[in-house]
């Protein structure tokens, strides 16, 4: 097995170095955790009367779709930026542009939970100030999506995928990579790819 290429070092100081790195065991358990915990807090704050299980498996599909949007806008605009004051070109490289330069780091395929984490703790808040449970169920199909996501990116770098969509996503993503960092945006929601017309072309990737 040849020995995994050096890591990029993005900040000086080892202690937030650490903060930038996960490996999938730890997501997987960090999720496997905290996943349960969001789906329990949305039937509890559901009354009896009103857990009808097609509208709150709505909202859920509705989160889904919500986070596939969210993953789209926020590589498209904020992970391919190009700003022109250095700082924030250094921001713009320190959230993705590293992943660029060195794409198949299997400890930065994951998003880190110091980002993650207070994020979504942010976006669970929002969502909240939906009248009754809605916000609960949204939250919990927005941030299933996300894992969901993370988990397809991280296999696209890291796994053979073998089978017919799994082989069509790590090949939308393999072109975003290796044919134009400018399209194929999406990892899971490829439909936005094809109805905002950022969709590669069909070229052979290696």
């Amino acid at each position: 097995m040849p020995p995994a290429p050096p890591r990029i070092t993005l900040f000086r100081s080892r202690w937030l170095e650490r903060l930038t790195v996960i490996s999938a065991p730890a997501f997987l358990l960090l999720w496997a955790v905290l996943l349960p915990l969001i789906a329990w807090q949305a039937v509890a704050a559901t009354p009896a009367a009103q857990r009808d299980p097609l509208p709150l498996a709505g909202l859920f599909v509705l989160g889904v779709g919500l986070w596939t949007l969210a993953e789209y806008g926020l590589h498209r605009f904020v992970f391919h930026w190009e700003p022109r004051a250095p700082l924030l070109r250094q921001l713009v490289f320190i959230m993705h542009g590293n992943h660029h330069e060195l794409p198949n780091d299997p400890l930065r395929n994951l998003m880190p939970p110091v980002v993650s984490l207070p994020l979504g703790g942010l976006i669970w808040l929002a969502m909240l100030q939906l009248p009754g449970p809605a916000g609960h169920w949204l939250f919990l199909g927005f941030i299933a999506g996300y894992v969901g996501y993370d988990l397809v990116h991280y296999g696209c770098h890291q796994w053979p995928m073998q089978g017919r969509v799994a082989r069509l996503l790590k090949t939308h993503h393999m072109r975003h990579h290796h044919l134009r960092h400018h399209g194929n945006y999406a990892i899971t929601g490829m439909i936005w790819d094809r109805l905002l017309r950022t969709r590669l072309g069909r070229q052979p990737v290696a």
